[in-house]
């Protein structure tokens, strides 16, 4: 999916984004997409990268409908992939009892 995206959009808001993760539900109808940028993002960024893919849903569903060959392509749902920054604030916690303990 990130190929296909990645110089097709021609939306600002989708400037630098990248795909983390596709989750497919069972039945195939719906696509979670998990997106994020490169650099740190504020909650405006954040909406406005999700906006933009929601306005390109459409075409980016065609787009993937003609290169995978699947009798119906999925519905996509764009979310922001906020792992990257649950896994940083775990490490600093960790951090913490780590010099907690040499104390």
């Amino acid at each position: 999916m990130d190929l296909v995206m990645r110089g097709r959009l021609k939306d600002p808001a989708t400037r630098g984004m990248v795909v983390c993760a596709v989750a497919v539900s069972g039945d195939l109808q719906i696509a979670t997409v998990y997106v994020r940028t490169l650099e740190d993002a504020d909650d405006r960024r954040k909406q406005r990268l999700v906006a933009g893919l929601e306005r390109a849903a459409g075409f980016l569903r065609r787009e993937i409908g003609k290169t995978l060959e699947l009798r119906r392509t999925p519905e996509f749902r764009f979310v922001w992939d906020d792992s990257i920054d649950h896994g940083a604030r775990i490490e600093r916690l960790l951090d913490e009892i780590a010099d907690g303990d040499e104390a």
